[in-house]
């Protein structure tokens, strides 16, 4: 593997797909202390993609700042990383992808858009982080699958819900009532068809990212450095 870069990836990506874009020591999804230690570990180049929420600590500010104040550059991307990307790029964390320009830009609020979840063994995940649930319901309204009544209702539906019971079956049987029948239908046929998965292309971005800068090469415009508008 590349000798300091280290990757925080869990549910956001699969390992074997991560491996393919970026030689790298990849870690479980980052608790707090944990980039601290990847510093001491002699990291050079951290991504944060993944981290716990309510599991453990997630992730301090503090050890970010450390990291970054020790020359080290922290990439964020899709989940915790998009989080901290948002409130840290100001100050030198450098951040990746739709969801990290939403937080920034405030089109974001909620921690719960990113959250979910998965079995602690194998990071599958389990539920569906609302971030994916809002693209796959406008990608649906998009193609003329649903109209927006039915949106609306689905997204209210999806807000509603506890971010582990988020399942496209559990959010139309939420909806159920608010929205025509035949709707939700075409809309869980949809969703099980095609899948926004927006977690998984931004932790893409950042991998191809981070691989990048570290190859010297100018990373891809779809990225951007530290307070880029």
């Amino acid at each position: 593997m590349k000798r300091g870069v280290v990757v925080f990836l869990g549910p956001s990506c699969d390992l074997a797909a991560a491996r393919e874009i970026l030689d790298a020591d990849y870690r479980p999804p980052a608790k707090r202390g944990d980039i601290t230690r990847a510093v001491e570990d002699g990291a050079r180049v951290i991504g944060l993609i993944d981290g716990v929420f309510f599991q453990d600590c997630a992730v301090a500010h503090r050890e970010v700042l450390a990291a970054l104040r020790a020359g080290v550059r922290v990439v964020g991307a899709s989940s915790m990383g998009a989080l901290r990307a948002a409130e840290l790029d100001s100050l030198g964390m450098e951040g990746v992808g739709e969801i990290y320009r939403a937080y920034r830009d405030g089109r974001l609020v909620a921690d719960d858009e990113v959250a979910l979840l998965f079995d602690p063994e194998t990071f599958v995940p389990l539920s569906e982080p609302l971030v994916n649930i809002r693209a796959t319901i406008q990608r649906a309204l998009e193609c003329g699958a649903i109209g927006a009544d039915a949106a609306k209702a689905l997204l209210d539906a999806a807000r509603g819900l506890y971010f582990p019971d988020r399942t496209y079956d559990a959010i139309v049987e939420a909806a159920e009532g608010k929205a025509y029948p035949k709707d939700l239908a075409r809309f869980l046929a949809f969703a099980e068809e095609h899948p926004v998965d927006r977690k998984r292309e931004d932790a893409i971005l950042a991998l191809r990212y981070i691989r990048d800068i570290t190859e010297g090469v100018e990373p891809a415009g779809s990225t951007l450095p530290p307070g880029a508008p």
